[in-house]
């Protein structure tokens, strides 16, 4: 569920985000030994709750028991395909939970919303010239998720837990303070079911990390 990280990754800013100097190789050293520079927010992360919270937990902070996460997929990829600006809304979570039963306690909701076929084009970040464009989670959405169940993560496939032309960054402001995390640029949500598998989170571990690189995969 993780994309391979290179310089070229998309970013939410433009910018490429990642790099890597290798300072020993195995002709000169007998070694290989590389220097990476990296933005926490790039390629497949996690966004703490410290991201969009004056004193939130850092990511080396969240439970271990959060990174074992019910997997809920919820598929707005027919809509996405003509609105890239489309969001998951409290109806589809509702639409969901009707056809898969309540949400577990612990899971992480993911946005299922196509956008991976776009990830090595300019189409991922959709960037038109004032604002991005890709599907994200209405802040309605969260704050269903956040009253009526015990999901403690929310993951979408695009660069943003708001949709691209969000100002305001609402679904951010709203979940992350909650003491709950986030996952951009998911992979692999077509791979598997919409309920019924396990999501482990490899999160990373710097001491007062707003988010980071994480690798992740599902049991099915």
């Amino acid at each position: 569920m993780t994309y391979t990280l290179h310089p070229n990754f998309p970013t939410y800013f433009g910018e490429p985000q990642f790099s890597f100097e290798q300072l020993f190789n195995y002709a000169e050293h007998i070694f290989n030994l590389n220097q990476i520079t990296v933005n926490e927010h790039t390629g497949t992360h996690i966004d703490a709750p410290l991201h969009f919270s004056e004193d939130g937990a850092s990511v080396d902070e969240i439970a271990v028991s959060n990174l074992i996460a019910p997997l809920c997929g919820v598929d707005i990829a027919a809509r996405a395909a003509d609105d890239a600006d489309t969001r998951v809304t409290p109806g589809d979570i509702r639409a969901w939970i009707t056809t898969n039963g309540d949400i577990p306690d612990g899971a992480c909701v993911a946005m299922h919303s196509g956008w991976a076929n776009k990830v090595d084009t300019d189409g991922f970040r959709n960037f038109d010239g004032e604002a991005q464009h890709y599907p994200g989670f209405h802040v309605e959405a969260a704050q269903m998720l956040i009253e009526e169940t015990g999901a403690r993560s929310i993951a979408v496939d695009t660069l943003s837990l708001d949709h691209g032309i969000s100002a305001d960054f609402a679904t951010h402001y709203a979940w992350l303070p909650t003491g709950r995390f986030g996952i951009e640029n998911i992979a692999g949500l077509d791979r598997v079911p919409a309920a019924g598998a396990t999501l482990v989170i490899g999160a990373p571990k710097h001491a007062g990390g707003t988010g980071g690189s994480a690798r992740i995969f599902a049991m099915v």
